[in-house]
């Protein structure tokens, strides 16, 4: 069995005149809201083995306030990875599918609307749990869904994938 864990960057800045999209920095809010994740993720034993995370500045911000909470006890992985940089849902399922059957756990650091998407269709079966409805609903900033995987990577699909758990900043104390 593999865990697979997505996490939606943390609250950015506006894109300012002149800046690319890829620049943005994350805000205060979206700072301390990435640290709360963090302390959730410590608290529900979240470790993954492999970080794969989207170039864009809020993305790489949004790893290195996991890593200053500090999350792990010891350091994934970490796969910089610039096709994850407002990735379809298909190409984030491709980039998770080419993972070695060796690493049982993943978290993938992205964006919207890729995330949401990939899922509300890994929820699949699962969508008339209370948790499921709410990925329904929104995929807002620094939200994490954490989904169980009966398969292999290479065969991952909703009809294998259970969502385990959904968090937002606003579930953490």
């Amino acid at each position: 069995m593999h865990q697979l864990i997505f996490l939606r960057h943390a609250k950015a800045e506006t894109e300012a005149k002149g800046q690319s999209d890829h620049d943005r920095a994350l805000t205060e809010k979206g700072r301390r809201a990435a640290g709360k994740i963090g302390l959730a993720m410590r608290k529900a034993g979240l470790a993954p083995e492999v970080v794969l995370v989207s170039t864009a500045r809020r993305a790489q911000q949004t790893l290195e306030e996991l890593e200053n909470t500090p999350v792990w006890d010891e350091w994934p992985n970490i796969d910089s990875l610039p096709q994850l940089y407002m990735a379809t849902p298909s190409q984030i399922l491709a980039t998770v599918q080419g993972l070695p059957e060796t690493v049982r756990s993943a978290l993938v650091i992205g964006h919207n609307p890729g995330l949401h998407e990939l899922a509300i269709s890994l929820a699949g079966s699962t969508r008339i749990a209370p948790e499921a409805a709410r990925i329904g609903e929104s995929y807002p900033t620094a939200a994490l869904s954490e989904f169980l995987v009966t398969s292999t990577w290479r065969q991952l699909a909703p009809a294998v994938s259970s969502l385990k758990r959904f968090l937002l900043p606003t579930d953490v104390a």
